[in-house]
């Protein structure tokens, strides 16, 4: 058997009925510090150094996530099946 929900509400209704907090102001916080730190930095090496302060983990999680993709793509080829 199967039964299907569908709920046709907006993300900020979605996020209190989960009970999940308003983070809009931090994340405008977060990305306009981005934003002004890319514009302080004068070369591609100071680009590339600050890109890999903010990724988590740095390269090391990049890779991971990069291997959870490689082996989820693998599992459905190897049933025959694409990904929706």
């Amino acid at each position: 058997m199967k039964v299907h929900v569908e709920f046709d509400c907006t993300p900020d209704e979605a996020r209190r009925l989960l009970g999940l907090p308003d983070v809009a102001e931090a994340q405008a916080a977060y990305v306009e510090a981005v934003v002004k730190a890319m514009k302080n930095e004068n070369s591609l090496d100071q680009l590339h150094g600050f890109a890999r302060q903010l990724a988590p983990m740095g390269e090391i999680g990049l890779k991971m996530f990069q291997q959870f993709v490689d082996q989820s793509t693998g599992a459905f080829k190897s049933r025959g099946k694409a990904p929706e």
